[in-house]
């Protein structure tokens, strides 16, 4: 039996608006109609920055440091800052080094002590304002190493035309669609606010499972020998 060989399948946005309006026993009727479903589509995808990391969302930024100056914004499209590390260079040559920093919350930051010393870097703060800024400590000297590399995780794109692609990978498909019944059931199905509810928490469980790196996993017992004394 032949196949069709492609791997291509996707969604515009109208088509999945069509199918959010089918899992609620109704088609969009009106301009209205439309225009309230990728509005609540928008508010999915917010939602979503709300679940954990994404990995098809996972940037990489790189910014020279500056000699004294110990904080740094983040791209427009940043959510958060996942790892953050200081560089002899820009790029990944080979005479390249890099030294992992250490993340810490504000209460830790707040307590460093002189935080305007010039040194080597070692640890980073998030202010997760509109757009992060990363604080970090110490000030760099920008002497040996003179790049910030970091992952930080994209906000999903908006929605945006109706004839546009989702910013999603295939995997999470069938949880928007749920989602977005889910969220038009409110207004329009409240009946069946609750079944959809479950279906498109599942189908996320499924989805997040499904996006999680495959690596390997080490367990190694902890031995313990004692001092001999009964």
């Amino acid at each position: 039996m032949a196949t069709s060989g492609t791997t291509s399948f996707n969604l515009t946005i109208d088509e999945l608006i069509e199918e959010a309006y089918n899992r609620c026993g109704m088609r969009p009727n009106s301009g209205y109609d439309l225009k309230r479903a990728r509005r609540n589509l928008n508010l999915l995808f917010s939602e979503w920055g709300n679940r954990g990391v994404h990995l098809w969302k996972v940037g990489h930024a790189e910014v020279a440091l500056v000699n004294g100056t110990r904080n740094y914004t983040t791209p427009s499209d940043c959510n958060d800052v996942l790892e953050a590390y200081v560089s002899t260079g820009s790029g990944n040559g080979p005479s390249i080094q890099d030294v992992s920093l250490t993340k810490i919350d504000r209460s830790a930051y707040a307590g460093r002590p002189d935080k305007g010393t010039t040194g080597q870097p070692s640890e980073y703060y998030v202010d997760r304002q509109e757009t992060p800024i990363i604080y970090l400590y110490h000030t760099p000297n920008a002497a040996t190493y003179t790049y910030l590399k970091y992952y930080y995780m994209q906000k999903i794109e908006d929605a945006g035309a109706y004839t546009n692609n989702p910013d999603i990978v295939f995997r999470f498909l069938p949880c928007m669609i749920s989602g977005l019944a889910y969220y038009l059931s409110f207004e329009k199905r409240p009946d069946l606010t609750q079944g959809l509810k479950l279906a498109y928490e599942d189908e996320m469980a499924r989805a997040l499972d499904g996006d999680g790196s495959r690596t390997s996993l080490y367990v190694a017992p902890q031995t313990y020998f004692g001092d001999g004394v009964a």
